[in-house]
């Protein structure tokens, strides 16, 4: 199926705001690069431009981003602002996953509920429809049988009262390093 972002109709031409956004997201997303790590000492303000990366200069372009020591930069067309400073991160920021147990100390009570019930009864043989037949000018009816009722079953129809549960005891502590 093919996308369409435009639209004519005999009022005039539009555009669907799909493809509007679509325009600018594809903007935001041209706006910035990540470009790597400098060895070349930056700082807010700093017009420090080309700037050392594994060994080669690179001339910076608006948009691009490093990261100087513990610090992010972005560059501006002019100047590096720094935007990120990554140092007041622990080991933890740099893991993908981290597992850790936990056991609650304490009790839970007032769970109770109460129902409304009602009887029915079961059906053991579903019965038969009686017939009509006509020969003639007669008309036959012979009957059919009722059902069987089978034993009675309680069920429930609602729930008439609930007792919140409420839970005491101990706040536990997690701590991850």
């Amino acid at each position: 199926m093919a996308d369409i972002s435009k639209i004519t109709i005999p009022s005039g031409t539009y555009d669907l705001k799909d493809a509007y956004a679509r325009e600018l997201i594809a903007e935001l997303q041209s706006y910035s690069e990540y470009i790597g790590v400098t060895t070349t000492v930056l700082t807010d303000g700093a017009t420090t431009n080309p700037i050392e990366i594994n060994g080669a200069d690179v001339t910076a372009k608006k948009g691009n981003i490093v990261n100087y020591s513990t610090k992010e930069f972005i560059f501006d067309g002019t100047v590096w602002k720094e935007f990120g400073d990554l140092s007041a991160l622990g080991a933890l920021a740099f893991k993908d996953n981290a597992a850790g147990t936990f056991t609650p100390s304490g009790n839970c009570s007032g769970t109770a509920v109460t129902l409304s019930t009602t009887t029915v009864n079961s059906i053991t043989a579903v019965g038969s429809l009686p017939t009509y037949t006509v020969s003639g000018e007669t008309l036959t009816v012979t009957a059919g049988t009722l059902p069987t009722k089978g034993a009675n079953t309680t069920v429930a129809t609602g729930v008439s009262s609930v007792t919140q549960p409420t839970f005491t005891g101990t706040q536990g502590n997690i701590s991850v390093s």
